[in-house]
């Protein structure tokens, strides 16, 4: 996902923050299924939804928890009229996140309960009107917004199969996860849109897309349709600017792996974020087809498909295995497109973003002191700090090794959750080192190396002393590279860094007149001073 933060910071001023409170979940659930019947109409905001729900236990439960916004004060939030299983009637209450039914859950069995309920969404659904005035439904779930209109298990670590059967008036068309299954023409002017994912998903990324649309089909990358959902009006500018889906997508087939889902649907959207994962369906901002940066907006958001999507973070601490991998999953398509000077430019302004950043928030890139404001963990250590450590692996194993290791880690977690200390030990084992130290240094510890370098060129001895020092309170281990150079003479040293002095002495057959630090940009850190 990627953030544009006038909209966000004006959305959150909306929205309480402990509204996207989260913790792992504690109800028992492992949801295999969800069929979600939902009707929607022209003249109110209202919403109709039967919510076919199959679900196992990971152990026995005397009641069956689901998250399930309720009706508030201000009239939003939905109203549950019944609650059946085999055709029995359920009892069943409901606080303001909830829905509890008096039913047991039992180890080893499975579940099929049918919710019936409407209301008007507090949130997740976005209803309102386009740029150009057409009237509009947009799910909006990341990152635990879906259960404000949908019944669900709403945590990133519940994946099921999933489907929407969405009627709707028939001059509408309707987009979502997976294939299409049926589109049926009704009575009353209406139209039945059945869209079905036999991949497993997360909430976050389950989605309807429902408004006038303009689609261009711009045919099979191995196998997967590339199709682009565009507002009508904005047609010719919008095909044209998405246009560089086939081109991306391909990069990350052949450095990654297969496609993990269906098609790949770039769709034009009211989304608050500046782009939205949704696995197989993404989601782009509606000024996006405008925006000079959407080829990058849109690696970004196809690069999620198999990070964070397809191989999703177990818990929201570990968000850096989404955003991180995503970020600098699009520097190297654009290093792959551009050049390498291209990549050093990106790498050294997400150098000056994580640096300002760490200024403000001195905590680590894992973070669990966010889970009562998920949308604070939106920020320069899950995006640029992640993408920067991966860089940073890149340079240490090299560029085989990290690649294999990338195709490791998401052949063994595709289509599961995974941590931190997975990803670590799948490179350990790829690379055959012990990378305990770097991760915990660059993952676990907040900030980076600051540094403090004093250097001399002796004359008589022709010698350049050399004193680097950590100013930073806990010392990280690392290769720091320095250019000597006078003209066009140059000698590039490498220093082992791993307490806070070190001291060197080292012949050089010229007298240098300037130095330059890490010159090739392989490293996260900031200078304090250079004498």
């Amino acid at each position: 996902m990627k953030n544009l933060k006038s909209q966000f910071l004006l959305f959150l001023t909306i929205i309480s923050s402990s509204f996207f409170s989260a913790q792992l979940p504690t109800n028992g659930l492992d949801v295999k299924h969800y069929a979600f019947n939902i009707a929607l109409n022209d003249s109110t905001n209202v919403i109709k939804g039967k919510a076919i729900i199959t679900t196992a236990f990971t152990e026995n439960e005397n009641n069956i928890v689901f998250d399930f916004v309720n009706k508030n004060a201000d009239g939003k939030g939905m109203t549950v009229f019944s609650v059946t299983k085999n055709n029995e009637n359920l009892k069943f209450s409901k606080d303001a996140q909830h829905l509890i039914i008096n039913d047991k859950g039992i180890l080893g069995q499975e579940n099929t309960y049918t919710i019936n309920y409407e209301g008007i969404p507090a949130d997740g659904l976005i209803i309102g009107n386009t740029k150009n005035g057409d009237r509009s439904f947009f799910a909006d779930n990341w990152p635990n917004r879906a259960h404000n209109w949908i019944t669900c298990n709403d945590h990133l670590s519940d994946k099921a199969t999933s489907e929407f059967l969405v009627t709707a008036p028939d001059h509408y068309q309707v987009v979502s996860n997976g294939r299409e299954i049926e589109e049926t023409n009704l009575s009353e002017n209406l139209k039945l849109t059945h869209w079905k994912s036999e991949v497993e998903l997360s909430t976050k990324i389950m989605a309807i897309g429902v408004t006038k649309f303009a689609v261009n089909n711009l045919g099979n990358v191995e196998g997967i349709p590339v199709s682009e959902w565009v507002f009508p009006e904005d047609r010719d500018n919008g095909f044209k600017s998405y246009n560089y889906s086939k081109e991306i997508l391909k990069y990350f087939v052949k450095n990654i792996g297969a496609f993990p889902f269906e098609k790949l649907a770039n769709v034009q959207s009211k989304t608050i974020f500046g782009g939205l994962e949704n696995a197989g369906c993404i989601f782009y901002s509606e000024n996006s087809i405008n925006s000079k940066g959407v080829e990058s907006l849109m690696a970004h958001e196809t690069a999620h498909q198999w990070f964070g999507d397809n191989v999703t973070e177990k818990d929201w601490p570990h968000l850096w295995l989404s955003e991180g991998f995503a970020t600098y999953m699009t520097n190297l398509y654009l290093e792959y497109k551009y050049g390498k000077d291209s990549l050093n430019n990106l790498m050294k302004q997400q150098r000056i973003q994580v640096i300002s950043f760490s200024k403000k928030v001195k905590k680590p890139v894992v973070d669990s002191s966010e889970a009562d404001n998920l949308m604070n963990l939106l920020n320069a250590n899950s995006y640029q700090k992640g993408g920067w450590v991966l860089h940073i692996l890149r340079r240490k194993i090299g560029d085989d090794l990290f690649w294999k290791s990338v195709r490791t880690y998401y052949e063994t977690y595709k289509g599961k959750n995974a941590t931190t200390e997975d990803f670590e030990k799948v490179v350990e084992e790829v690379s055959h080192q012990d990378l305990k130290t770097f991760f915990k240094q660059w993952l676990f510890t907040s900030g980076q190396p600051l540094l403090k370098i004093d250097w001399k060129y002796d004359q008589l001895t022709k010698k350049v002393g050399i004193n680097i020092e950590q100013k930073q309170i806990d010392f990280f281990e690392f290769p720091l590279s320095i250019a000597f150079k006078n003209g066009t003479e140059m000698v590039l040293k490498t220093f082992n860094i791993k307490n806070k002095l070190s001291k060197e002495d080292f012949s050089v057959s010229f007298e240098p007149k300037e130095i330059m630090i890490d010159p090739n940009v392989d490293l996260l850190f900031e200078m304090d001073v250079i004498n």
